[in-house]
């Protein structure tokens, strides 16, 4: 049974930084892709980064080089450094992965809050 468990989230001032953390059980780490989703109150769920099984990444246009995505095979473990976090920032931020049969599976989030 694949299970994604996030942590980090938090209340932040604008301008700071956090990192988020997500442990993967039940997959094969190192055959598979995980990404950062986020959501807003009243938003559509959108793509925050990810990173391929060979470490290559992407990430959304709003990013702009402040956050990185990285991954530690070892622990089984997922991470998102956010810094200069912007209120807009604000959402839960999802863990996901997508096995190699194409089936997407999502963490129960973690929620991020930036105040001004």
């Amino acid at each position: 049974q694949v299970q994604l468990v996030e942590s980090g989230g938090n209340l932040v001032q604008s301008g700071g930084s956090l990192r988020l953390s997500c442990v993967a059980s039940g997959i094969i780490f190192t055959l598979v892709p995980m990404a950062w989703y986020r959501q807003a109150p009243g938003k559509q769920r959108e793509m925050v980064a990810g990173i391929t099984r060979s470490g290559t990444t992407n990430y959304g246009e709003f990013v702009e080089g402040r956050f990185t995505i990285s991954r530690d095979n070892a622990k089984n473990t997922v991470y998102l450094q956010m810094d200069s976090l912007k209120p807009e920032d604000t959402a839960v931020y999802y863990c996901n992965t997508k096995t190699l049969a194409g089936v997407d599976y999502w963490g129960q989030g973690t929620q991020v809050t930036v105040s001004s």
